[in-house]
């Protein structure tokens, strides 16, 4: 068997052996595994079951990661996005009033869109259509976005009536927590510790617990249980309450974040071939197609490529055995994890801020200094926040770029693409201000 697996995933030819990539997948899990308690959290607020959906969040990642492994051979990681678990959350469910069944129709349907966008070669033009530049603001935005919901749940952003938003008070117990718990977790990940996610998560519940914070009640639980979400989705709902603008942006995120992810992981494991391109990205596309439609089947949010699978990477980890193991990992949390229970939200906003930080690291990407690329990037990065909203940051960054570009003829060449999904993204103006 190890013959095989060391034959199978090039070992040799890659420069890696066994160890290395086992050690590499359980430093990709362990930097990753806070979602197995940050997504159920978020996602319990629509009213599923919190048990089903962390056991669907573990099952939909082993499924992702191991189908990603075996069939692309790349050494990333799957799993519930974050990001667009809180637009299902929050902008889906809570804000436009969606039951959680409907929502996870929609999902399943963008799914189908994937696969099928894929076997007919769109997802791959649009790859090459998009500019860079929006890529690296929207994926700042929604950092943006979700640091905002952290800080947020831990009291530190509340509510005011005169200027929409203002400082929380530090006097509350769990705020403080809260800022305990950030401040934890950001020491632990300048002292690049494996897992700090996820040591910084567990400790602030903890600590929460002991101080009599956090109620802490364990239930045992039965595999009924566990798939009280499964094959819960209503495909019929999300066809007829006109949710294509939700499924859009299940859509257009995911294939942003893939990008991203694979960009960052194959320069840091030198993947790229010859010419710059991704080898083998039609089985990528398809590994995170039917990861998605297994998500929506379990019962959760769209499933994306992680860039966490760069910590594996710094660890070692070339080939797809990587991922393997860290979707071994997953299968074997999904029998335990539901054990401890919600982790409280104290505990959760700090994981929630540091993602956000994370992901502003694509912000330098930007040509800040060029008001062609700067201005739409901009618009795209502030209006994912301020609007709740990662569809109008994606429809003013696009529309604002393609406008641009428009009057500037013949100086710079745009994929027609750009165009095309601009227009969509002005109709979608136009329906929304008849609406109001």
């Amino acid at each position: 068997m190890r013959s095989f697996i060391e034959r199978y995933f090039e070992f040799q030819k890659l420069g890696t052996t066994l160890g290395t990539e086992v050690m590499a997948g359980l430093t990709t899990f362990l930097t990753m595994a806070y979602i197995i308690f940050v997504n159920p959290s978020i996602l319990s607020e629509t009213g599923m079951p919190l048990a089903a959906v962390t056991a669907a969040t573990c099952l939909s990642a082993a499924f992702g990661s191991v189908l990603m492994g075996v069939l692309a051979k790349y050494p990333i990681a799957l799993a519930p996005g974050m990001g667009l678990n809180a637009y299902f959350t929050y902008v889906v469910c809570l804000g436009m009033g969606v039951p959680w069944q409907t929502a996870l129709g929609a999902v399943f349907l963008s799914g189908i869109a994937f696969l099928v966008l894929t076997l007919v070669g769109v997802r791959q033009l649009v790859i090459n259509a998009i500019p860079k530049e929006l890529y690296a603001a929207v994926a700042s935005g929604i950092g943006l976005f979700i640091a905002f919901i952290g800080m947020r749940n831990a009291g530190l952003i509340v509510a005011n009536n005169a200027t929409l938003v203002s400082m929380g008070s530090l006097a509350e117990p769990l705020t403080l927590l809260a800022v305990g718990g950030l401040i934890l977790t950001s020491v632990l990940m300048a002292l690049r510790t494996s897992g700090a996610i996820l040591i910084g998560m567990l400790s602030t519940a903890v600590v929460g617990a002991l101080a009599g914070l956090v109620p802490w009640n364990p239930q045992p639980y039965t595999f009924a249980e566990l798939s009280a979400t499964a094959f819960q989705f209503d495909i019929q709902a999300a066809l007829h309450i006109g949710l294509l603008e939700v499924i859009f942006v299940f859509l257009f995120v995911d294939l942003f974040d893939n990008i991203g992810t694979l960009v960052a992981v194959g320069k840091q494991a030198k993947l790229f071939d010859a010419e710059h391109r991704i080898p083998r990205i039609q089985r990528i596309l398809y590994a995170d197609s039917a990861a998605t439609l297994v998500g929506a089947s379990t019962g959760t949010s769209t499933v994306v490529s992680y860039i966490e699978s760069a910590a594996g990477v710094a660890a070692g980890g070339r080939s797809g055995f990587t991922a393997v193991i860290v979707g071994l990992l997953f299968l074997v949390a999904t029998f335990v994890a539901p054990l401890f229970g919600v982790i409280p939200v104290a505990a959760t906003a700090p994981a929630l801020i540091i993602v956000g930080a994370l992901m502003m690291t694509t912000a330098a990407e930007i040509e800040w200094q060029n008001p062609v690329i700067a201005i739409p990037a901009f618009l795209t990065m502030i209006s994912i926040p301020l609007t709740f909203s990662i569809a109008n940051g994606l429809a003013f960054g696009f529309t604002s770029y393609a406008l641009i570009r428009l009057c500037l003829p013949g100086r710079t060449k745009v994929n027609w693409l750009v165009y095309a999904l601009a227009a969509l993204f002005l109709v979608r103006f136009i329906y929304l201000a008849q609406g109001e």
